[in-house]
């Protein structure tokens, strides 16, 4: 794999770091493998959560170097625009839980891949920002959507429409990040987040966060049925009864694999 990405393995968590220097940019390639390593990540049956951070102290993400998109070539901005989105839509899909360490700049797709994770927490040195439209360009990783629907429209048009960068005390105020942490200490802070995730049934954690994502797409109503369904659906997987049988026998509980459906 190229070192643009490093992926790390600990136990149940890994850990996804950004490695192209000066700025972690992103590249169709580097793009590519991040879907590649989510998809491999959830057809794991050891591996909970994911967090994603940058190498060095300056730089969670910058995004994309804009040397990529000084051209007149359609046909390689269809396909730049569309590597960002389809990478991210993968991330947000992830079955497990996600954390972005943002351990300094995270600008444009570098914030972008942030507002995919399920959990974001920023070092006190940290800035965001979506400065797409001072060069004439646009968030095209889902940045437009997946940012209005976390903090807001208003504050989502100050972010993109006037370029405004928030400090990490910003973002936290607003619930662009839900936590704040000295710099050089997010990464070990979210792998200290992550560790409850072993307490949790891997079966009832995907079907969570598959309700909870689907409020952004449908009625209320139609995610009160389909809580209902997921609830009933957990009877066809050993977790939901080991979980109750660990929980009255006062142990731990013995997790099966994170697949849904009946365990064979």
């Amino acid at each position: 794999m190229n070192d643009a990405l490093i992926l790390e393995h600990r136990e149940y968590v890994s850990v996804l770091t950004f490695n192209n220097p000066p700025a972690h940019t992103w590249t169709p390639k580097s793009l590519q493998q991040l879907q590649e390593i989510v998809v491999g990540l959830n057809s794991s049956n050891s591996n909970r959560a994911l967090v994603l951070t940058g190498a060095g102290d300056k730089f969670f993400s910058a995004g994309a170097d804009l040397q990529r998109f000084q051209h007149r070539d359609v046909a390689q901005a269809t396909n730049f625009s569309t590597a960002f989105g389809d990478a991210f839509q993968v991330l947000s899909a992830y079955q497990g839980v996600s954390i972005a360490a943002i351990n300094g700049y995270a600008m444009g797709g570098g914030l972008e891949v942030a507002l995919a994770c399920d959990v974001r927490i920023a070092e006190q040195h940290a800035q965001m920002a979506l400065p797409e439209c001072a060069v004439g360009l646009l968030p095209c990783g889902l940045g437009t959507q997946q940012l209005a629907w976390l903090v807001g429209e208003q504050w989502a048009k100050r972010m993109v429409l006037l370029g405004e960068r928030l400090s990490a005390e910003q973002a936290l105020t607003i619930g662009l990040v839900s936590e704040v942490v000295a710099s050089g200490e997010a990464l070990q802070h979210c792998l200290e987040l992550v560790e409850p995730i072993q307490k949790q049934s891997p079966t009832a954690v995907d079907y969570c966060k598959e309700l909870i994502m689907a409020a952004r797409e449908q009625s209320m109503s139609a995610g009160y049925a389909l809580e209902r369904q997921r609830f009933i659906e957990l009877w066809q997987n050993d977790n939901q009864f080991e979980g109750v049988s660990a929980f009255l026998e006062k142990r731990p509980a013995q997790w099966h694999a994170k697949a849904k459906g009946l365990e064979q």
